[in-house]
């Protein structure tokens, strides 16, 4: 039976503190990454060595992120989310103040382990504090701060690295986390307490399942992919992890992810989709920046400002899209999404080094439209037919999902970028000989060896081949969003009370 207001007085404030916390620790995925050169030398790490402030954050948050349920039966899920914003916002000081590298991965892999926890929290509050027929704008709610946060993560890092300190893309936690942790404190609703054992070996299995392949992601481009045992070693690693787990969880008792979870066709469906929106979601916001960088010469101020209408259109499309699932069906607007983005992918395979930034502004705008169209249906969607009781874990489960998918599909996009830049230079190459007498037409210096014409000659074929490889991942983005538009026929539509609000499922 569903609350009505006079149960939640203080809804607003709660989604406030909640929003805080969220936006907090989603911002904390990227904007760290442009702060990594000038971190280098202040804290006496190497090139290769200084990428493990990002690994170490990452791979911490993935294996603790399934666990979230299990935590807030045995503790509580105020409890939890309390304990979890003040030690995120302790540790986010202390990285802050880190003096050496050692020291520095060693508090991104407790801010990593804290904040896991806080972003399948907040989706479970959100849906528990309102009604079901406000589902949808909870969701739009909850997913503008899942979404918006990447965006301007590398602005607000650029810019606070520019013209403060890289220390205050950490310190900027404080307040933040400070007014988060006061109004959930004050106003987060208490839950009862449900003791259950914990399942170490399947939590061990995952973990070293997920952990493993985060490694072997993030690692990958640094020792070139397959030709190190490493990543040999990882990969074997990650698939035993996974593949025990697996069947220790259709097979074993009290699991700690309950398996009647995978019962429900609409939230299964959902973790499929919400893989593929982390795959596009955070692959093109990977590849945005440095091609705004390395083709377009533009500043790190100025690639925020180009990139902050893709943002815009989020936005609008989250205020939108709230009110809409109330009254289209939710299928519609997936479709309508996925088909929206596939059209902004098709759009940046035109872009080219010699435009201006109106198509990049564009495409942004109708990308962030078509990501916000999906996102707010189908978080309503996969969650309206399933049991209140697994919300907590379901939540975990959506979450880690998406992260995989982020993680799978920025580094699918980063190996075929070098790859291609590497086949599309050859390629361009070829031709350009001394016997070629269309090019000795057009530069005679490049035909007669002239080393000044030909180190121009150079820098336009690499350009060129750069971005060749551009357009051929946006390419490859667009052929998969396109693939995953049938999958929103398997979406269920929820049945409807007398009420108006989707019915949950019960799997008792």
């Amino acid at each position: 039976m569903s609350k009505t207001d006079t149960d939640y007085p203080h809804r607003g404030l709660i989604t406030v503190s909640i929003m805080l916390a969220t936006i907090m620790q989603v911002l904390d995925t990227t904007i760290a990454n442009v702060a990594l050169p000038t971190m280098t030398g202040d804290l006496g790490a190497s090139q290769d060595t200084i990428n493990w402030v990002l690994t170490s954050y990452i791979v911490a948050a993935a294996i603790m992120t399934p666990v979230t349920g299990w935590l807030a039966d045995r503790f509580g899920r105020r409890e939890l989310f309390l304990v979890t914003i003040a030690g995120f916002t302790i540790f986010s000081m202390l990285c802050g103040l880190a003096w050496s590298l050692e020291s520095m991965v060693a508090f991104r892999v407790m801010q990593g382990l804290f904040g896991a926890s806080i972003v399948p929290l907040s989706q479970t509050f959100l849906l528990d504090i309102n009604p079901k027929e406000k589902h949808g704008q909870a969701m739009a709610i909850w997913g503008a701060g899942i979404m918006v946060g990447p965006i301007i993560g590398p602005t607000l890092g650029g810019w606070l690295t520019e013209f403060a300190s890289w220390r205050w893309v950490f310190f900027i936690n404080l307040p933040v986390g400070i007014l988060a942790f006061l109004g959930s404190a004050a106003f987060l609703p208490r839950a009862g307490v449900r003791l259950r054992g914990f399942d170490f070996f399947g939590f061990a299995m995952l973990s070293l399942g997920v952990g493993a392949l985060q490694l072997m992601l993030d690692r990958g481009a640094e020792v070139d992919w397959f030709s190190a045992v490493e990543i040999w070693l990882e990969l074997g690693l990650a698939i035993t992890g996974f593949w025990i787990f697996a069947v220790h969880l259709m097979t074993g008792k009290d699991t700690f992810i309950d398996a009647r979870i995978f019962a429900d066709r609409n939230f299964v469906t959902g973790l499929v989709f919400i893989f593929v929106i982390g795959v596009i979601l955070l692959a093109s916001l990977a590849l945005l920046p440095p091609m705004l960088s390395r083709l377009f010469n533009h500043s790190t101020t100025l690639t925020g400002l180009v990139m902050a209408p893709r943002g815009v259109g989020t936005m609008i499309s989250m205020l939108l899209v709230g009110r809409l699932v109330q009254v289209v069906d939710a299928r519609v607007l997936v479709v309508a999404g996925l088909s929206l983005t596939a059209w902004s992918l098709h759009m940046m395979t035109g872009f080219s080094p010699q435009m201006d930034d109106h198509l990049i502004i564009v495409s942004g705008v109708v990308q962030g439209l078509g990501l916000g169209l999906v996102f707010v249906p189908l978080s309503t969607v996969a969650f309206a037919t399933l049991d209140p009781r697994f919300r907590t874990d379901a939540a975990s489960l959506f979450n880690l999902v998406r992260n995989i998918g982020s993680s799978i599909g920025i580094s699918i996009v980063t190996v075929l970028l070098t790859r291609n830049v590497q086949v599309n230079h050859a390629e361009l190459s070829a031709g350009l000989t001394p016997f070629n007498q269309s090019l000795a037409a057009a530069m005679p210096g490049a035909a007669a060896g002239n080393v000044s014409t030909l180190s121009q000659l150079d820098q336009l074929v690499n350009q060129q081949a750069l971005m060749i490889a551009y357009i051929d991942d946006f390419k490859l983005m667009m052929i998969v969003t396109l693939c995953a538009i049938p999958l929103a026929l398997l979406l269920r539509k929820p049945k409807m009370t007398a009420a108006g609000a989707p019915a949950a499922a019960h799997m008792d």
